[in-house]
């Protein structure tokens, strides 16, 4: 069951369409959770993480704006292939900017984009959904969005050693050195991260 002040994005899409930029702003903003999410792991696969999620995602909003009245899907699914297009776009100026030379290959955008699309699906298999049958409303969602917005309701110390230990797939003493724990201590704290996410997502599908 979805959350009672869990906006309609069928609604915000439907007046986006008018040319309404507040509903625009309101749906777009939604997806900040999943576009930060996936903006995080491509940057801490290609940059080491010397850059910040937050100013692509933001550089992605701007553009997915200007653009907006080319998007012609109608359902979840297609807005966030949409999306993960145009941050593709984004992420590669920045690799560029970084990078410089060696990365002005005209192909690094289309690597980026596949590679955003096999993160997005790879998010669901490395956190699996804890109810084991998901509402009909949430079937008919991206489940990788779901997750994210789970994601970003808990914690913030939570979110993190759940997006490194199953997301970047770092060992617990790698996850410690990360976050400047003790072994035992990011151990303890990835067992209590466990409920939170599955109490967010219970609560938010």
């Amino acid at each position: 069951m979805a959350r009672p002040d869990e906006p309609d994005r069928d609604h915000l899409l439907a007046q986006a369409r008018t040319g309404d930029l507040a509903a625009l702003g309101d749906l777009l903003e939604l997806y900040r959770p999943y576009l930060t999410l996936l903006a995080r792991l491509e940057i801490g696969r290609r940059l080491q993480g010397k850059a910040d999620s937050a100013d692509v995602v933001q550089e992605a909003f701007l553009e997915a704006a200007r653009h907006f009245p080319a998007f012609r899907g109608d359902s979840e699914p297609e807005l966030a292939a949409w999306l993960r297009q145009i941050l593709a776009t984004s992420l590669a100026r920045l690799v560029r900017r970084y990078l410089g030379t060696q990365a002005r290959d005209v192909r690094l955008e289309r690597q980026l984009a596949e590679d955003l699309d096999r993160s997005s699906a790879a998010v669901p298999v490395g956190l699996v959904a804890p109810q084991s049958s998901p509402s009909q409303r949430a079937s008919r969602r991206e489940q990788a969005v779901i997750l994210a917005e789970a994601l970003d309701r808990i914690p913030a110390d939570y979110r993190e050693v759940l997006v490194l230990r199953h997301l970047e797939g770092l060992t617990f003493p790698a996850i410690a050195d990360r976050m400047g724990r003790s072994v035992d201590s990011v151990e303890k704290l990835w067992v209590r991260a466990l409920p939170k996410l599955r109490q967010a997502l219970e609560n938010g599908s």
